[in-house]
């Protein structure tokens, strides 16, 4: 009995490996009545590199034809598709059904999804006249890690319908796995691996929903203080800030206090221009500080309230800017409809989305010349850019120039964020967050921080400059040389004290020390500012938007400031020529 019962049985012609022999089977010797077929040539058979070359330059040649009749089919099916239309899927086709059927049984498909399928089977594809928009607000949360923030900005997503059923039980069913019951809504904007499992944004989340009164953009930025310059970027594009504070006792008091993030994004969101300011008293319906039955505490609430105001108008927020509401991030209590009586009955005021639908629009600048810093830039199909548009508007086709590099583009397409997807624009306007796709320039040419202008009204790049900066929080004296990071508008650029020209008085504002040898925490100095890159910036008293800017060393916000006057050497060094030139045409 063989040892392999299921093998072959011997094959004496069969192949044996022989070094410098080809691959296959081993060919049977002839029979001796026949004459051994004639060998083709070797030669034959492979092409002699000359002739390898030769039918290279025949396909190039012969390219630019194939090129043109590709290119006129290519035209000719176009045509053919605008006059059909999309071809409609017939749902009664035997092997669409039984795909279907295959999938359903393997697993694969759900009844809803089936459902889903079905229904949307040989439905046109929809398209919204951009002009029957809603005016567009943009919504940057802030406040300190573990706040809330990206659960609020996620239970918002879902209740306004962005976020669908079955996609929030599944995110209910992955947290639940990892014993993290509480992150689902916070999965909705914490999209990667690594900030799901650790519980921390690190990136400025995005979102858009829609109400019946206005379009919005959702920017859910980082809360841990490693990821200050991402918040930066999110507080810079918005029109409104909610700051979260929990409410849970010893939380409050972590985020207040001396390195807490409360108090630094507060600053940073007043120092980026926003102007309105909606304190999210969030975690109510935290066991530590709720009462029996589930009432919400309002001594807890008017104790956090009574810290912040002094604190906001510190910061520059006049009080009838700043707005104070009880919410329930996890639960949606006051997010989207009132909170119950019931369980709140000292709070009569509006819900969020009622309180964001009643708020007048930021204030739009049409008239002004365009001004569009780049915040991110990606490649789909070309370079594209985001961003809010700052000043001016934007229309499909128009050429641009891109400061500082000088680069001129063109504006293939310019699309805005929508509940139903991304909507092609033709004009974009003041305020909104746009994205762009540029034609004439490579993504890896483009910085973050860089404006688009028109030729006629560009945004010059500048290095230095003067400007009057409030020192907040910095251990030791500075001294002309010191270095540190500059975040403006959405550019980050490294900067240089070159000279302290005066220290100015808190009160009165004006000079109180000339030249002065250092300045230190708690002074309000005028500063030259020398750039390591040329940026585009411009005067506060000219465009707010492009004339404030952060200071951070070392993972510290050190101050705050905005620029009086811009420098260009130059221009100096021109005048000082023409006029020793107009001297010497005197005499």
């Amino acid at each position: 009995m063989p040892l392999n019962p299921g093998s072959s049985s011997f094959n004496p012609g069969a192949f044996v490996f022989v070094p410098g022999q080809s691959f296959g089977a081993a060919p049977a010797d002839p029979a001796p009545d026949q004459a051994p077929a004639a060998e083709a040539p070797v030669e034959a058979e492979k092409e002699s590199w000359e002739e390898e070359a030769n039918t290279e330059v025949k396909e190039e040649a012969a390219a630019p034809a194939a090129d043109a009749a590709v290119e006129k089919v290519t035209e000719e099916a176009g045509k053919l598709a605008v006059e059909e239309g999309e071809e409609e899927i017939d749902e009664n086709d035997p092997e669409l059904q039984a795909e279907l059927a295959k999938m359903k049984a393997e697993g694969l498909l759900e009844e809803d999804e089936l459902q889903e399928i079905k229904e949307k089977k040989g439905e046109p594809k929809k398209k919204l006249d951009p002009k029957t928009l809603k005016r567009h607000l943009n919504i940057v949360f802030v406040g300190h890690v573990d706040a809330g923030k990206s659960t609020i900005s996620g239970h918002i997503m879902y209740l306004s319908g962005q976020v669908d059923e079955r996609t929030m039980e599944k995110y209910e069913r992955e947290a639940k796995a990892k014993h993290r019951e509480s992150w689902k809504f916070a999965w909705c904007m914490d999209t990667t691996d690594e900030e799901r499992a650790k519980g921390k944004t690190q990136e400025c989340g995005r979102g858009v929903f829609e109400t019946e009164a206005k379009n919005y953009t959702i920017l859910d930025a980082p809360g841990h203080k490693n990821f200050v310059p991402h918040m930066i970027g999110g507080a810079s594009q918005a029109d409104v800030a909610v700051l979260v504070i929990s409410v849970r006792k010893g939380e409050f008091e972590a985020g207040f206090d001396r390195g807490g993030q409360s108090r630094e994004h507060a600053v940073l969101a007043k120092t980026a221009g926003v102007k309105t300011l909606i304190v999210a008293i969030n975690k109510m319906d935290d066991p530590s500080v709720c009462l029996e039955g589930g009432v919400w505490d309002e001594d807890r609430y008017n104790e956090v309230k009574g810290i912040l105001e002094p604190f906001l108008k510190q910061t520059g927020f006049p009080k009838g800017d700043v707005h104070y509401m009880p919410v329930s991030g996890f639960t949606g209590a006051n997010l989207k409809t009132r909170v119950d009586t019931a369980v709140c009955p000292w709070y009569g005021g509006p819900s969020l989305l009622e309180f964001l639908d009643q708020l007048q629009p930021a204030q739009r600048y049409f008239d002004m010349p365009l001004r569009f810093p780049i915040a991110d830039k990606y490649k789909d199909m070309g370079t594209c850019v985001m961003g809010k548009l700052e000043a001016g508007t934007i229309r499909t086709g128009e050429t641009l120039v891109v400061l500082p590099n000088k680069t001129n583009v063109q504006v293939e397409q310019v699309f805005v964020d929508h509940k139903e997807g991304s909507i092609e624009l033709d004009e974009a306007l003041p305020g909104d967050n746009i994205k762009m796709k540029l034609k004439g320039v490579e993504e890896e040419a483009l910085r973050l921080g860089f404006v688009l202008c028109r030729k006629d009204s560009v945004c010059r790049p500048c290095r230095w400059f003067d400007a009057t900066v409030q020192i907040l929080d910095y251990p030791t004296i500075i001294c002309a040389g010191y270095s540190c990071v500059l975040h403006i508008h959405s550019a980050i650029e490294e900067c240089t004290f070159f000279k302290l020209v005066a220290i100015l008085d808190k009160k009165t504002r004006q000079v109180k020390q000339k030249d002065p040898k250092f300045c230190k925490q708690g002074d309000s100095v005028v500063v030259r500012f020398k750039m390591h890159r040329s940026v585009c910036v411009e005067r506060y008293k000219d465009f707010s938007q492009m004339g404030r800017f952060m200071l951070r060393d070392q993972g510290n916000t050190i101050g705050i400031g905005i620029i009086n006057e811009l420098k260009w050497p130059e221009d100096k060094k021109k005048a000082e020529g023409a006029a020793e030139g107009a001297k010497a045409a005197a005499t």
